[in-house]
């Protein structure tokens, strides 16, 4: 009988349930074969909201629980000692969803032991100058690790020629879970009762992350003014522009809704919610739009997606959406007003997204790739 493989997975996002659907899919794919265990953070602060771990009653994964530190701020949180024991076990594969330049992601290669196969997940999309510490720890990481997964073409475009990153390397994308995000008529019903807007009213515009001008919500606002169609527009989500956004949403009383405490597992019900979502990000010099994740979920829920051109978006939205230039505000009009006028062209996106979804981003579609990946690094 073939020998059980044993699979470590470390990432601090593990902390959040739906998060763990990689690790649970890969062990329900390797069942015979593999033994999943995943690595996540008993406590986050998190970006939104502070996070205590989310157990499953239906974990597929063996899940270990281990104190992190200053997890209010990714680049310097730190794993405690546990992890380092967890390491020393014999395992067959190490995979480490943290960034390899932080300090969490040192950690794993320096306590990593020399003769397990390391492999990194990335979603960093530009190749950065980075200050001491950081430049040492990604050094120390990448000349530790054996193999790396890039999280879009943009990420293996800019890295692939990077010092340390010329290793075995698979573009590999996120997932979405199909089972919690999906088209909900009621949930469309209740989360309108609830902000106080007719359910078939005027169409409402959406915008899902984080409330930061790099994710272009100055653009937003500036078309929204501009609009000549009837609109209702719902921002869901936090960040330092909540305030600016609040004391424009004044002006639309009857039209904007804001909803900063809105939990991770409620996203699909908003999303539902809407009749279009945008994600109008801007480039700016350290940073360009990574994956966005709120594309797929709009996918998954057949909600029609307007995109900028910045970073992986468009290779995310391809056909499925419409990707306008990231600073062409009249063509954000245009392209707003357009499926706001257009019932049927709304009706046809959300289905190439639905389509779009379920061929590339369902978890069973991502695990499988990383398994694939895993037994061909351990192979060669």
């Amino acid at each position: 009988m073939p020998k059980t493989r044993k699979l470590l997975s470390i990432g601090h996002s593990y902390v959040v349930k739906l998060n763990r659907r990689l690790v649970n899919e890969i062990a329900r794919l390797g069942k015979d074969e593999w033994q999943v265990t995943a690595v996540a953070p008993k406590f986050v602060r998190g970006d939104l909201r502070p996070i205590t771990l989310e157990t499953d009653p239906n974990e597929l994964c063996d899940l270990k629980a281990v104190s992190v530190y200053n997890s209010k701020i990714p680049h310097i949180m730190t794993y405690s000692w546990q992890l380092r024991e967890i390491l020393q076990q014999d395992w067959d594969l190490v995979h480490c969803w943290q960034e390899p330049y932080i300090f969490a992601g040192g950690q794993v290669a320096w306590w990593n032991k020399e003769t397990t196969p390391l492999v990194y997940s990335t979603f960093q999309n530009k190749s950065k100058q980075y200050p001491p510490p950081f430049s040492w720890i990604e050094q120390y990481a990448m000349n530790r690790a054996t193999a790396w997964i890039a999280f879009g073409q943009t990420v293996a475009q800019a890295l692939k020629s990077r010092p340390g990153y010329s290793l075995p390397m698979q573009i590999i994308p996120p997932g979405v879970d199909i089972q919690h995000f999906y088209p909900s008529v009621e949930a469309k019903k209740q989360i309108r009762h609830f902000l106080d807007w007719e359910e078939a009213g005027t169409p409402v515009i959406g915008y899902l992350g984080r409330f930061v001008p790099e994710k272009g919500l100055n653009l937003l606002i500036s078309v929204l003014d501009k609009l000549e169609t009837p609109w209702r527009a719902l921002f869901v989500g936090s960040g330092v522009m909540e305030s600016s956004l609040q004391n424009w949403a004044k002006r639309y009383p009857e039209q904007v809704r804001i909803c900063t405490d809105v939990k991770h597992s409620e996203v699909p019900q908003y999303l539902n919610a809407m009749d279009i979502l945008v994600a109008p990000s801007q480039t700016v010099s350290n940073w360009r739009e990574q994956f966005g994740r709120m594309l797929i979920e709009a996918f998954a829920c057949g909600i029609p997606v307007i995109g900028s051109d910045s970073g992986e978006i468009p290779y995310v939205i391809e056909n499925a959406g419409i990707v306008v230039a990231e600073n062409d505000e009249n063509a954000w009009i245009e392209a707003i007003s357009d499926l706001l006028n257009s019932p049927s062209h709304r009706q046809q996106l959300g289905e190439k997204g639905l389509e779009r979804v379920h061929k590339f981003y369902t978890w069973s579609s991502v695990a499988k790739q990383h398994l694939q990946f895993f037994i061909e690094i351990m192979e060669n």
